[in-house]
């Protein structure tokens, strides 16, 4: 069974989990095209962060942005190694969904790699009705980036 829960970023586990994601980050995009969030980064009032765990043990993450009071940005979303491939990534996903959908968005975007290693990340949006987009907020075109959004209702 799969718990997700608002994490506050105090605990050397999810520091570590976060360090991991950023240091995949960094092997797979140029420093100009890196756009994870460290702990300060993601420690922000407009975001909120949740940790989930598989029988007590954290196997994901995910955060959710408010842009402005209708838009919302998908933040460091990561599965980790052991876990990929059982619908971590769905669940956390779904449950930013359902909290977008509360907050009463009407669009969700995010930023994701471009290369091979994120193609499953591009295919487990699609699946939830992402599309690819253009830049949104402070982004700019990047061969290093893709762009995706889904209208809510």
């Amino acid at each position: 069974m799969l718990n997700i829960e608002v994490d506050d970023l105090s605990s050397n586990e999810i520091a570590a989990f976060l360090q991991a994601h950023i240091d995949d980050m960094r092997s797979m995009s140029p420093p100009e095209s890196k756009h994870a969030l460290d702990l300060d980064g993601l420690r922000q009032p407009e975001i909120t962060f949740w940790s989930a765990y598989s029988d007590g043990e954290l196997v994901g993450c995910g955060a959710l942005k408010q842009l402005t009071p209708e838009h919302g940005e998908i933040k460091s979303m990561r599965t980790g190694t052991r876990a990929r491939g059982n619908g971590v990534g769905s669940a956390m996903l779904q449950h930013i969904l359902d909290e977008a959908n509360r907050r009463g968005y009407t669009r969700l975007s995010l930023e994701t790699g471009s290369m091979d290693f994120f193609k499953p990340a591009h295919r487990l949006y699609e699946r939830h009705g992402f599309e690819f987009c253009g830049p949104f907020a402070q982004y700019r075109e990047d061969p290093n980036s893709l762009f995706m959004s889904l209208e809510l209702e």
